[in-house]
């Protein structure tokens, strides 16, 4: 049902995990009029529980890590998450620093990667239609019906229930 108003105003939530802000301020850019990121219904969100795409910028550093990945596990399923700047994909200038931990992908699964030294505004909203497109599919794949038992065998009239049940992972004859 809310399949159709999902990808017309996507929620994003934006965690600095410790980067120069210069992502930051290109973020802030693409949010003004003359980017407008808010045209394809984009709203920036400080609450993870009703965000659709996580939008980290900067390399993962050693106390960022936690609340990384606490915010990404609250947020609902499904979820994209963005990748903006080359400190977010890599660890960028940052890597081998005694307090970087290296790319985000360590941690959390991403689905774009926007690489750039700051990543212009172009880059991010290339970056939130491709993750329109992918948070579709995903919501696609979570909607799709699945069959959690057989059908029943009937044996001289009568029907056998007692092994209709699918096991996990095991696909019924029909599929």
């Amino acid at each position: 049902m809310f399949r159709k108003y999902r990808k017309k105003s996507p929620w994003i939530l934006h965690y600095n995990a410790g980067s120069c802000n210069g992502c930051d301020i290109e973020i802030l850019a693409a949010l003004a009029p003359k980017y407008d990121l808010e045209r394809f219904g984009v709203i920036n969100t400080g609450n993870p529980k009703q965000s659709d795409i996580f939008l980290v910028t900067g390399p993962v550093t050693f106390r960022s890590r936690e609340r990384l990945v606490e915010l990404y596990t609250q947020m609902p399923e499904p979820k994209v998450v963005i990748a903006l700047g080359s400190c977010t994909c890599t660890g960028g200038v940052f890597r081998d620093m005694y307090n970087v931990e290296d790319g985000i992908d360590r941690y959390i699964p991403v689905d774009v990667y926007v690489p750039g030294c700051a990543a212009s505004p172009e880059l991010l909203i290339d970056g939130v239609v491709k993750a329109l497109e992918i948070l579709e599919e995903k919501t696609k794949a979570i909607e799709k019906p699945f069959r959690l038992f057989k059908e029943a065998s009937s044996e001289n009239g009568i029907i056998n229930r007692r092994h209709s049940a699918l096991k996990v992972g095991e696909k019924d004859e029909e599929d």
